[in-house]
């Protein structure tokens, strides 16, 4: 396809502004915070991986644990991960986190209720199954659309995941807002397992956002060695991994797959060569960052900045790297309801993005 062939140009080429754009530092001190979403306009609901969730009033950097979530396995890659407050029912919240089951260490998601700074009547309400007791590759984050649930899930660090229909591994489910499985899902006949996936042949996925002005369902995955994607995710597609990928094998300069496509596989929108792990992603739809506006927005792990993605409806144009001087694993993203951008960091931080003409 010609699109994807447009992409040997920007796959290397990337414009940097960091000059332009500030911080500000919120606060510091925490447990890797893989999660983020807002309570008010004044406080967000943070997870910590190592199963903590707190409050933080982002106004005044104050931040208050209150409670430690039960059953999070935080070894490897997993622990209390994503939160997302629901947009179905006030005062509701989804988690997912990993969890030591009968059947291996688990990505689960749970629903619990935010009541007077508690949080309460948690419930897991979708238990995946992968069978994997691998410490990798939990992908993790949760999106909405105006009636469903959509979790991203890694193939576990077990390539043939990926490939493979009666493993919830290397895959995007959806779900309604109770954990059960709708009806129009693609692969209800598929059993059990397979009733979930909304798409699958997908490595790690740990950025996932549905732009509800354009009705899209974007991801960010990583790849192996080079070959992170940005897929547009569609019902009952495949994604390829590891069939095709654009990286390399971490023992060599050889290529992972049978190719970088192939008829019947969807190819990715953007492919990052080299990889700069990505993780979280919003597309920002505001004013108060107008450079920004109408851009996905993606943290970078590996190469340490703010990944910005310049769309032309369901293409990508050119990327932009700012933040490069910060020097920190972004991990998480969002927007508040009054248009500020947060973000947090592998580090322990929680900072706010300042737009290039102001400094606090």
């Amino acid at each position: 396809m010609k699109w994807i062939l447009s992409l040997a140009v920007l796959v290397a080429s990337y414009t940097s502004y960091a000059s332009e754009w500030h911080t500000h530092l919120i606060t510091d001190g925490l447990n890797v915070p893989w999660g983020m979403s807002e309570i008010d306009q004044k406080r967000i609901l943070v997870t910590e991986r190592n199963g903590r969730v707190g409050i933080l009033n982002w106004h005044s950097g104050h931040y208050l644990p209150i409670r430690n979530f039960p059953n999070v396995a935080a070894t490897g890659q997993g622990g209390l991960l994503d939160v997302a407050r629901s947009p179905f029912n006030s005062g509701d919240y989804y988690f997912t986190y990993s969890r030591d089951v009968s059947s291996g260490i688990e990505t689960v998601l749970a629903k619990g209720q935010l009541v007077e700074n508690k949080l309460i009547n948690l419930e897991d309400i979708f238990v995946s199954y992968s069978g994997s007791t691998s410490g990798r590759h939990y992908g993790s984050r949760i999106t909405f659309d105006d009636s469903h649930i959509y979790v991203s899930i890694g193939d576990r660090g077990e390539r043939g995941n990926g490939q493979n229909l009666q493993t919830h591994a290397g895959s995007i489910i959806r779900l309604m807002p109770n954990g059960s499985i709708p009806s129009s899902n693609p692969f209800l006949s598929a059993g059990k397992a397979a009733s979930a996936i909304w798409s699958y042949g997908h490595r790690n996925p740990q950025g996932l956002f549905y732009d509800n002005v354009g009705n899209n369902l974007w991801s960010v995955e990583h790849g192996p060695r080079g070959g992170d994607e940005i897929n547009l995710i569609q019902k009952g597609e495949n994604y390829g991994w590891p069939i095709t990928s654009h990286g390399k094998e971490y023992w060599g300069p050889i290529s992972v797959g049978e190719a970088q496509e192939k008829a019947g596989i969807q190819s990715p929108r953007k492919v990052y060569i080299p990889s700069i792990a990505p993780s979280s992603m919003v597309l920002y739809r505001g004013k108060q960052y107008a450079e920004l506006n109408g851009k996905l927005l993606i943290g970078a792990l590996k190469l340490t900045h703010l990944n910005v993605v310049s769309l032309n409806g369901q293409n990508v144009m050119v990327e932009q790297r700012i933040l490069e001087d910060l020097g920190e694993r972004i991990r998480a993203i969002i927007v508040t309801s009054d248009d500020n951008i947060l973000f947090s960091t592998d580090s322990g931080k929680i900072f706010q993005l300042l737009p290039n003409e102001k400094q606090l």
